[in-house]
């Protein structure tokens, strides 16, 4: 195994470039086979937990779930609050900036990102709660691919980028995090589930930030300080793969659901001689209640 970590190792040097030594000996960053591993036991729950749990009853998972998501709240606003402040006061320059030119700052940056990608692999947890819930509809190819590849991904940032530009992307998906992990802990409670009215939000506010990521990504191509190409390049093709598959799940969900909501609407009318649309009211009720579930 050894032999082969090194073999593997210097093979992706002799692609990447010089690793950042600054960064070595951390938690899971030596080697890349026990990130590789993880995902693939993450694929493989994936794909074989819906079958173990066909025909078991779902479990509820409440009060885990609400503190698992209070826990990624938590960590969500410390990982936000700490690269802004290291950004801002280290002097960070917004339009671009190396990894090598603000020692204070990078190493308080590079030490926030490892909690970041740790976080992915703590929120696996999401696709778990899924699974034991019996929620398959939420496995969704956006779902799988987005959890998946960020945790990989991120392996490869914090061992070549980790700090300088790559922080403007977790500091803005972190600050996304504190209000999505919010509503799925406030969620968790039945009591309180009545009074959100932001989960619509939510997905507009993923859209916006994945924009405001590209666009600077964008900047530091315009006017290029040192931070590698390749990976600005890299950055922007993945945001536009979040962006489509995003957009696309957001029509799916809010604006096919709206124009199901008005059809109905528009058929109460008839329906109180029996028909909507030529379904009887006992069918169009049952259609609905099967909707709303």
């Amino acid at each position: 195994m050894e032999t082969f970590n090194h073999q593997l190792n210097t093979y992706i040097q002799s692609w990447m470039g010089p690793r950042d030594q600054r960064v070595k000996g951390w938690l899971l960053l030596d080697n890349y086979p026990p990130t590789f591993a993880l995902t693939v036991m993450y694929l493989l729950i994936v794909w074989m937990g819906p079958k173990y749990m066909k025909h078991r009853q779902p479990y509820s998972c409440r009060g885990l779930m609400v503190l698992y998501n209070l826990g990624l709240t938590l960590l969500s606003f410390y990982m936000f609050y700490e690269l802004v402040t290291a950004a801002w006061y280290g002097g960070y320059n917004l339009y671009c900036q190396n990894t090598h030119s603000a020692p204070e700052a990078d190493n308080k940056v590079m030490n926030v990102l490892w909690w970041y990608y740790f976080s992915k692999l703590i929120e696996f947890m999401d696709t778990f709660f899924f699974i034991l819930r019996k929620n398959n509809h939420q496995l969704t190819f956006l779902h799988i691919y987005h959890h998946a590849s960020m945790l990989n991904i991120w392996w490869f940032v914090m061992n070549w980028i980790a700090c300088g530009h790559s922080y403007f992307g977790a500091a803005i998906n972190s600050f996304v995090h504190v209000v999505m992990y919010s509503y799925y802990g406030l969620s968790a409670i039945p009591a309180i589930r009545p009074y959100l009215w932001w989960k619509k939000y939510i997905t507009q506010f993923q859209l916006i930030q994945f924009f405001l990521t590209m666009f600077h990504t964008s900047w530091a191509v315009i006017w290029p300080c040192g931070f590698p190409s390749r990976w600005l390049y890299f950055q922007f093709i993945y945001m536009v793969s979040l962006i489509i598959l995003f957009s696309n799940f957001y029509i799916q969900t809010y604006k096919k659901q709206s124009t199901l909501k008005k059809g109905q609407q528009n058929g109460s009318a008839v329906s109180r001689n029996g028909h909507a649309n030529g379904t009887t009211s006992t069918a169009s009720t049952a259609h609905k209640k099967l909707w709303v579930d």
